[in-house]
């Protein structure tokens, strides 16, 4: 199974008019009713979330019928779809609102992601950001580009190398437990600059656009990675989870680091993550 060029080309268009129609209209008009929490006052669903997702899983249903679609509120009804991603003939893993606790907030710091997996490989993936427009578009072999709102592309290029006091970088602790909670946290004060944008839409797009030297994560759900992996990779990056090996769509453990290159991966996982 390949993906063509005009496949590409329908998906951004599918993320677009779910951002168009569903999630910008609600963007600061949220009513508490629709504002739900999942696990957590920190874990949230909003109706935007909900009604993004429905209508590009229609879409994709509609044009590869025998897909296997992969949508992080459908996850809640079916769990088995994440593990299936491993041996699927084609997937498509969506994010609806990656930041949702952002959105919900007024805070416009969120995107759309699509992933696109065949048979165990991530071999497209979609950064969308509504607010400004921007789209991160990474297809396997073929490198990561920022198209703007107005149509101008730039290919993507992660950051030189650098000693870690003069690294920017980012850690989602927050999602930890102790004793990784502290110990990560506490070692983040080596690196230059740190952000925390509750947001892996951002966080990758900073890291594939060299804005930023490193992103870890000890959560691994897909649809928070798999995109934004494949884009840094494709910008040139090292991504791999905390003990070295790749990380494949299906997998929701291990913890994940990407980094500008290999040394500098390893840099980070001894000095910030502390194994």
């Amino acid at each position: 199974m390949t993906i063509s060029d005009t496949d590409i080309l329908f998906l951004g268009e599918c993320v677009r008019e779910a951002a168009r129609i569903e999630i910008m209209p609600r963007f600061r008009n949220l009513g508490a009713a629709d504002v739900s929490e999942k696990t957590s006052a920190i874990d949230v669903v909003t109706q935007a979330d909900l009604l993004a997702e429905h209508r590009i899983t229609a879409a994709l249903k509609e044009r590869f019928p025998a897909a296997l679609v992969v949508g992080e509120e459908a996850y809640d009804a079916d769990k088995s779809v994440v593990p299936a991603l491993a041996d699927a003939e084609l997937a498509f893993v969506i994010d609806p609102v990656d930041g949702t606790f952002n959105f919900a907030a007024g805070f416009p710091v969120f995107g759309t992601m699509l992933a696109v997996t065949v048979k165990g490989e991530t071999v497209a993936g979609i950064i969308y950001d509504p607010v400004l427009g921007d789209t991160v578009t990474a297809i396997k072999g073929a490198g990561a580009f920022l198209t703007r709102w107005d149509g101008q592309s730039s290919r993507l290029k992660v950051a030189e190398p650098a000693a870690l006091n003069q690294m920017v970088g980012g850690f989602s602790w927050g999602h930890m437990e102790d004793p990784d909670r502290s110990r990560i946290s506490a070692n983040m004060a080596k690196a230059r600059m740190t952000f925390a944008f509750n947001c892996s839409a951002y966080e990758y797009w900073m890291a594939a656009s060299g804005k930023m030297h490193f992103i870890g994560h000890a959560k691994l759900m897909p649809w928070d990675h798999l995109a934004g992996v494949l884009a840094h990779q494709e910008a040139g990056g090292h991504t791999a989870k905390f003990d070295g090996t790749p990380y494949r769509p299906g997998e929701t453990t291990g913890g994940i680091i990407s980094a500008p290159d290999k040394e500098s991966w390893q840099l980070i996982r001894r000095e910030i993550v502390g194994i």
